[in-house]
């Protein structure tokens, strides 16, 4: 990592320009230059990992419903295109599943992922189980995931029954003050930038900071200042080049 900037995430993928959370996008982030990115991730009605955010399927593919609700066969006919964004440029776009994300990963061994365990899968199937389906998917790269969620019990379950490196996400930064955070001791913390304090050091014990969502490089440089040393863009490709261009580093 350069030490005269911070770590980009791309967030969600190459989400600015392609279909969120999909092959493509996280193709296309590496292809710019990205050395993290961040996924979120469901189980389908039979328990297969699939990289989705939202609770239902309605945004980025137009169907009824939530991705628990229909099984691996039924979710593979589906097109993630984003249509609202996208129109039909992406209408033939496939939803990705967490196998395909350790394909990429093993042909780009330099990158890591952060997995991001979405609250709504841990509700419907429990913490045990999401757990079980993603780590047994993950192991192959395991030295290139970071385990991240909102959802505390499940990175404590993580962190003492198979010892992997975690992350906890928070929406505001007074959120770090949590006894059970505190306890967890992430190697990582996400937030908000929007709730950071305007000034100070950003910090919270041996944790990395990470904040979402920035596409701004000069916000990105402030707060690396701060002690900030990973941001989440949509926009990695632009933030790169801005990055690298300030940096005097050059292009990719």
């Amino acid at each position: 990592m350069d030490k005269s900037k911070p770590g980009l995430v791309a967030h969600r993928g190459y989400a600015l320009h392609f279909p969120e959370n999909t092959l493509l996008a996280l193709e296309e982030a590496i292809r710019a230059g990205a050395e993290y990115v961040e996924v979120d991730v469901q189980l389908s009605a039979d328990r297969v990992p699939y990289l989705f955010h939202d609770r239902d399927l309605l945004r980025l593919c137009e169907q009824k419903g939530a991705i628990h609700d229909y099984t691996a066969g039924e979710l593979n006919a589906f097109h993630a295109s984003e249509p609202g964004r996208f129109g039909y440029k992406f209408v033939e776009n496939p939803l990705t599943t967490l196998f395909g994300l350790v394909g990429l990963l093993q042909r780009n061994p330099a990158v890591t992922a952060f997995v991001e365990l979405k609250r709504i899968s841990l509700q419907k199937f429990g913490v045990a189980e999401v757990l079980r389906q993603v780590i047994s998917v993950l192991t192959p790269v395991r030295k290139q995931c970071v385990i991240i969620s909102y959802a505390l019990d499940a990175l404590q379950a993580v962190r003492s029954e198979y010892d992997w490196p975690v992350g906890a996400v928070i929406d505001d930064w007074n959120e770090r003050k949590s006894q059970q955070l505190f306890d967890l001791n992430p190697q990582y913390l996400f937030c908000d930038l929007d709730t950071l304090p305007r000034k100070g050091e950003i910090k919270f014990y041996a944790s990395r900071i990470a904040v979402f969502e920035c596409t701004d490089p000069a916000v990105a440089m402030q707060l690396y200042a701060r002690g900030v040393e990973l941001v989440e863009t949509f926009a990695i490709g632009e933030m790169i080049e801005k990055l690298d261009n300030a940096s005097g580093s050059g292009s990719r």
